[in-house]
């Protein structure tokens, strides 16, 4: 759990407890649940139909079988790309840029006096909610409204599954000032498909060869020139 400065504002304990309940549902989190949902209201900064989805979720988390309500959220977050809550994946997959990205979004943690703990990371949804819950509130708002459009995506993938879970997400963007609304997304492919490993040569054919048992030429391309990777610019994810 991420260490923060306590603030006042019901916003800010609002956005901790949605973090709360976005979170892995071990046995702290389920026994806290009920309380979570009566933090949420006593808050008063959300409309009373979604505080009536909030209050389902918590008492889903707080009475259902463990096991299965841990590897729902596994099969939900971690084994689903349009439903991930790591921010960065869904605008830079792996690619470089997004270790650059979390290098960036964790200074801007530091800077605030945010610490997070080992293993994890910035662009982890509920991260992003405890920072903003550490500021004040005009600025809390104008940060949350900067990833408005992944967590809308998020929000609209968990709608289309019908999961408890997309009321914390609605939250957060009425939290931002915008509309909870679900958006067209792109097919997802098959998990098997999306970790499969790409061709060794990527593909080979038999151009330039007069007859296919001739032997194929070789052709030498000199390669382009990349940006150095960051950690050669004092970079690290």
């Amino acid at each position: 759990m991420a260490i923060f400065t306590p603030q006042p504002p019901k916003m800010c304990r609002t956005l901790r407890a949605l973090a709360w309940l976005l979170r892995y549902p071990d046995a702290e989190l389920r026994g806290l649940a009920p309380a979570l949902a009566q933090a949420l209201r006593e808050q008063g900064a959300l409309e009373p139909a979604r505080l009536a989805e909030l209050d389902a979720l918590a008492a889903r988390l707080a009475t259902a079988d463990a096991i299965r309500t841990e590897s729902e959220y596994v099969e939900l977050f971690d084994r689903g790309r349009r439903t991930a809550l790591h921010l960065f994946e869904h605008v830079h997959g792996d690619s470089r840029d997004r270790g650059q990205a979390m290098v960036d979004l964790a200074q801007t943690y530091e800077r605030a006096g945010l610490q997070m703990t080992a293993g994890e990371l910035p662009d982890y949804l509920p991260v992003v909610l405890e920072f903003a819950s550490t500021q004040p509130q005009q600025q809390a708002r104008e940060f949350l409204r900067e990833t408005a459009h992944i967590v809308r995506a998020i929000f609209s993938a968990l709608a289309e599954r019908r999961s408890p879970y997309a009321g914390v997400l609605a939250a957060v963007l009425e939290l931002a000032g915008e509309r909870a609304e679900r958006v067209e997304l792109a097919a997802e492919p098959p998990l098997d498909e999306s970790w499969a490993e790409p061709e060794a040569f990527g593909g080979c054919d038999s151009r330039g060869q007069s007859r296919p048992s001739e032997p194929q030429p070789i052709h030498i391309v000199r390669p382009a020139k990349t940006a150095p990777p960051a950690a050669a610019r004092g970079a690290s994810a």
